[in-house]
């Protein structure tokens, strides 16, 4: 066959309580050709089983249902199906709650009200393992923590400017020129900080800077 083999879209379970949501999502995800949904759940217990059925790449997770909430359930798919990824889609934006949600393993975080190709762009880099978090997103998730909670990392200033745009999803080229640096400069910083953060990747970085508000 000569033709190119055509790429799989992205199959997506949206979970929320709120039937009208539901059905706006799946509209708006209409659009795009390079995105199915394949499931609706209306809470967390739904939204486990589904994904043991129906094997999604991308599972967009509101926070506040009844029974099991969005945190909870997102801890229990990124546990049982590490392969799934989790994103939360919710109308609340308390510290307390997105921490919570992030450290359950949920790999990005999104206001319902963001622009569909916001969300279809953020559905896209959730589906390969990366993590867009929205600038009002990171600016708010960044405020100081409770002091007997928040990690001490200390990063010099500079170094928190890097991991700041870094979690925006900056690539180091990009950074480079924000800061007006040099791309090999930001290299340099980009490995203090994720040493100092004791992680591995950027992806992780971004996370734990969430997780604990250390910037």
């Amino acid at each position: 066959m000569e033709h190119a083999q055509l790429v799989k879209p992205i199959r997506v379970v949206t979970v929320d309580d709120h039937e009208i949501m539901r059905g706006g999502i799946k509209f708006l995800l209409l659009a795009f050709d390079d995105i199915e949904l394949v499931g609706e759940a209306r809470n967390g217990d739904e939204a486990v089983r589904l994904c043991e059925q129906l094997q999604p790449n991308v599972v967009l997770m509101d926070l506040m249902m009844i029974g099991m909430n969005g945190a909870e359930a997102t801890r229990a798919i990124c546990k049982k199906y590490p392969q799934i990824q989790v994103l939360i889609l919710t109308s609340f934006f308390e510290n307390d709650l997105v921490q919570q949600a992030m450290q359950a393993g949920a790999i990005g975080y999104l206001l319902k009200g963001v622009s569909i190709d916001e969300l279809a762009d953020t559905i896209r880099a959730a589906a390969i393992g990366r993590s867009m978090l929205t600038q009002e997103v990171v600016q708010a998730l960044l405020q100081p923590s409770k002091p007997s909670s928040q990690a001490v990392y200390e990063l010099s200033r500079r170094q928190q400017e890097v991991l700041t745009l870094l979690a925006l999803g900056l690539t180091n080229e990009a950074i480079a020129q924000r800061m007006k640096l040099s791309p090999s400069t930001i290299r340099h910083h980009v490995s203090q900080v994720l040493n100092k953060l004791g992680v591995t990747n950027r992806t992780e970085a971004a996370t734990r800077a969430v997780q604990v508000g250390c910037v």
